[in-house]
């Protein structure tokens, strides 16, 4: 059973910057497409970025496109989100989400995933 690790969440300005981190265990990481997903409060969990196992195509939400980017280090089994010129509207829990092994593309859809991290809490103020 893999277990997905996020970290780096917190408060920040609007216009700072985060990195998020996401570190998976238990299983071999460059098998499995990886993904961002993110909800708010009162709000349905909806994409944000995946991964493909090599790192080398990658899909954005429009809300993000340019501003964030997501890239994966299979030797440290790790899928990081960077987000610049952060906006109040990011505010929201983000996720993990790890694909099975069996799909080789990214899905934009919650139910494409069979294993979330806990979640790390980004706070954008205004």
């Amino acid at each position: 059973q893999v277990q997905l690790v996020e970290s780096g969440g917190r408060l920040v300005q609007a216009g700072g910057s985060l990195r998020l981190s996401c570190v998976a265990s238990g299983r071999t990481f460059s098998n499995n497409v990886m993904a961002w997903f993110r909800q708010a409060p009162g709000k349905e969990r909806e994409f944000v970025s995946g991964i493909s196992r090599s790192g080398g195509s990658t899909v954005y939400a429009d809300s993000v496109k340019g501003r964030f980017t997501i890239s994966r280090d299979n030797a440290e089994n790790t899928v990081y989100l960077q987000m610049n010129s952060l906006k109040p509207e990011d505010t929201a829990g983000y996720y993990c989400a790890l694909r099975s092994a069996y799909y080789t593309g990214v899905s934009n859809v919650k139910e494409g995933y069979e294993d979330w991290g806990q979640g790390t809490q980004v706070t954008v103020s205004s």
